[in-house]
């Protein structure tokens, strides 16, 4: 009697191994088909470095004619205190792969004057984010945070809204309001605005000249500005700061240009350092395209 039940008892254990063996086949399959969580199984390509890798050495990078014009009380001093004073003063960075950056300042007869100038490389820790991307993200914050005017309606923009008199200006209804000046054109041919006059009875009211207004910048980088800053301290002469920033792929480059006239009474000259800002703002963008 006891074999039969052993006989009897090895099937069944059999059928029950095989069920549970097929249990575990069908949860294998439905494993693999499922998502694969393990770590870099499936990783999206990451995003594309940045174009720029270092960074030029600033002090070196602008020509000592180019210094002595801009700072035109290290013109008056002695060569061998010229060379000095167009050396510059490096900027303190822990990462000169990143970050670098460079100052210089001369006192005149007839004013005082500041350069400094700030490289930046932008790297994105995000692997969805690509340096260019994050550049540009940290640019447009520079940007917003020069509360720049809307831009200015151009002559041709306009002539193009007009319908009737000229030097008239296009009212709600479609026509014109005689005597309202059209914006002028500057020499450079950027757009003038029309003057408004000061309400607040100061000279600060109308610092920066129609057509000089912080602005964005053509042909310079993938993207550029410009502002203008008249400031004053309790009785100390204005100061005007000219910041040029521009953005060429992931590096962010700032020109800070600023003019502190020796008598109260004098306003420094908004063309003036605008054009040299920007002139030299220009000539490092060269830069990176050697």
């Amino acid at each position: 009697m006891q074999r039969k039940a052993a006989k009897a008892y090895v099937p069944a254990l059999a059928a029950l191994l095989a069920v549970l063996a097929a249990g575990c086949t069908s949860g294998a399959g439905d494993s693999r088909s499922g998502d694969d969580t393990k770590p870099g199984s499936s990783k999206a390509p990451a995003a594309a470095p940045g174009k720029y890798r270092t960074l030029y050495e600033p002090c070196g990078a602008v020509p000592a004619a180019t210094l002595l014009e801009m700072l035109p009380g290290a013109a008056e001093l002695p060569a061998d205190q010229q060379s000095k004073a167009v050396q510059g003063t490096p900027a303190i960075t822990y990462d000169t792969d990143r970050r670098v950056g460079c100052s210089w300042k001369a006192d005149g007869t007839e004013a005082s004057h500041r350069l400094r100038i700030d490289v930046e490389r932008v790297v994105s820790y995000d692997p969805a984010v690509s340096d260019d991307d994050q550049a540009q993200g940290v640019y447009a914050r520079k940007q917003e945070a020069a509360q720049l005017p809307a831009p200015v309606v151009g002559p041709r923009e306009e002539t193009a809204q007009r319908s009737g008199t000229p030097g008239g200006s296009t009212s709600p209804a479609g026509g014109t309001t005689p005597g309202t000046p059209a914006p002028e054109e500057s020499p450079s041919g950027a757009p003038r605005a029309a003057s408004s006059p000061s309400t607040s009875g100061s000279p600060d009211a109308t610092a920066t000249p129609d057509g000089l207004e912080p602005r964005e910048l053509d042909g310079l980088g993938d993207a550029a500005f410009i502002d203008d800053v008249l400031t004053r301290s309790g009785s100390t002469a204005q100061r005007r700061t000219v910041s040029v920033v521009f953005r060429t792929s992931n590096v962010i480059v700032t020109v800070e240009y600023a003019e502190q006239p020796g008598r109260i009474t004098e306003v420094p000259d908004s063309g003036e350092l605008q054009e040299k800002a920007q002139a030299l703002a220009r000539n490092l963008a060269e830069r990176f395209n050697d």
